[in-house]
Parts: structure tokens; C-alpha cells; sequence
């Protein structure tokens, strides 16, 4: 470290739900509105030295714009230690709408960064039009047998079936189809919902699309 005085005592580990008026707060925002609140209600945080202080903080993974999700996580470095859960009630005091941290815990100081260790997302994934189920299973099907999906994202031509873990039609609920997907969550290896939907011919934008689960690989010994 150089002899910089870490100015930190603990890291916790928020998990939260994104919805409501957060579905169009893009990553950044997103970071800037925890922190906003997590000041509001008096949050120890600790901040990075140098000219552009900045809040520890670091979140696991992006969600595209318009999603919702169950399972966001973030971790926080706090200069004086606190009580989890009272934690938890004094941020949920002042929390921006549509966030709700409904889980922390304390996590060790020296754990590897989250974003190293995502390895896969859960999504639920809500059909707004109607469609012929027997039809959609037929492309499901095909789609994972293909030995390969040659697809484009920003002009860069990329293969999504090895980021397609799992994909199933939900058995009905109500009137509109729900699909099921997990998908590759690794540094230059993510898979998007948005391109599935489009693999199996139907469009993003008529779907709902809600994060249930984030896998983070487990901790190495000494981690």
C-alpha cells in the first residue's frame, strides 16, 4: 500500500432490490443514489484518499436499463464498524424509492472484488404479448441444441450459445408466458436476456425482464 493508512474497519455486503422508478437509473446513477442516501442516513462511509474522494463502494454487476431485479449486491467499506441489520434500518430510512436493502451482512476485508467473482445471473422474464407456447418450446429446444448461435453485439460478431446455461418456459400462470433464463455472468462473457429474446424471435422490449439470483464463485482458502 505504500504506507497509506487503510481508513477502514469493516465491509458489508448489501443485497437489494431494484424496481419501481430505479428500472431507468442506468450503473452510474445507480452507485451515485446509494451513495446519496447512504449519506443521508449517516453512513460511516469510508472514502478513497486523493484529490476525487470517492466512497468505497462497489457494485457486482451492471443491469441494463428497464430490468428489475431481486438480487442486486453491493459492498461498502465503513470507517467505524457497525451493527448489520441496524445498518440495514437506519439506510432503509432514507433510501431512495424503488431500492429496498433487504439483506446485509459483514463480509472479511480482504475477499477478492465482486465483480471478479459473478459467474451467472438468474432471469425471470415476463412475455407482455401473447404467444403460441408449443411454438416457443420448439425454438427453446433448438436453441440449446444448437452447437452454436453466431450473433453481433456492437458491431463485434460473438457466439451466445456457451453463455446460455439454462432457458425453460415456466409452466403457466396467469395469461402471459414467463421464460426462465440463466446466462454467463464473467468478465467478457455475459450473456443478455435482451439477446435471447431475439435468438428466439421475439422483442426485448415487449418483455418484462426481472434478476432473481447472482452466483458468485465460492471464496478460495485464505480468501
Amino acid at each position: 500500500m505504500g504506507g497509506m493508512q487503510a481508513n477502514y474497519v469493516q465491509r458489508l455486503r448489501l443485497t437489494f432490490r431494484k424496481e419501481g422508478p430505479t428500472r431507468f437509473i442506468g450503473h452510474l446513477d445507480l452507485a451515485r443514489t446509494l451513495e446519496r442516501s447512504l449519506n443521508r442516513a449517516r453512513i460511516p462511509m469510508s472514502y478513497s484518499q486523493g484529490f476525487n474522494q470517492r466512497p468505497r463502494m462497489q457494485l457486482a454487476a451492471a443491469l441494463p436499463l428497464g430490468y428489475t431485479s431481486a438480487c442486486e449486491l453491493a459492498d461498502i467499506w465503513l470507517k467505524e464498524s457497525m451493527d448489520p441489520e441496524t445498518a440495514r434500518q437506519q439506510m432503509m430510512a432514507r433510501m431512495a424509492p424503488g431500492i429496498d436493502v433487504w439483506d446485509v451482512q459483514e463480509v472479511g476485508l480482504k475477499e477478492p472484488a465482486l465483480q471478479t467473482r459473478t459467474l451467472d445471473s438468474t432471469y425471470e422474464v415476463t412475455l407482455l404479448e401473447p404467444v403460441d407456447r408449443e411454438a416457443l418450446q420448439a425454438g427453446i429446444t433448438a436453441l440449446l441444441a444448437a452447437e452454436a448461435l453466431p450473433r453481433e453485439r456492437r458491431d463485434k460478431a460473438y457466439d451466445l450459445r456457451p453463455l446460455v446455461l439454462d432457458l425453460a418456459l415456466l409452466p403457466p400462470a396467469g395469461d402471459l408466458a414467463q421464460l426462465s433464463m440463466r446466462l454467463m455472468l464473467m468478465v467478457g462473457q455475459t450473456g443478455r436476456p435482451d439477446e435471447v429474446l431475439d435468438a428466439l424471435a421475439l422483442d426485448p422490449l415487449a418483455a418484462r425482464i426481472h434478476r432473481t439470483a447472482i452466483t458468485l464463485s465460492p471464496l478460495e482458502e485464505g480468501d
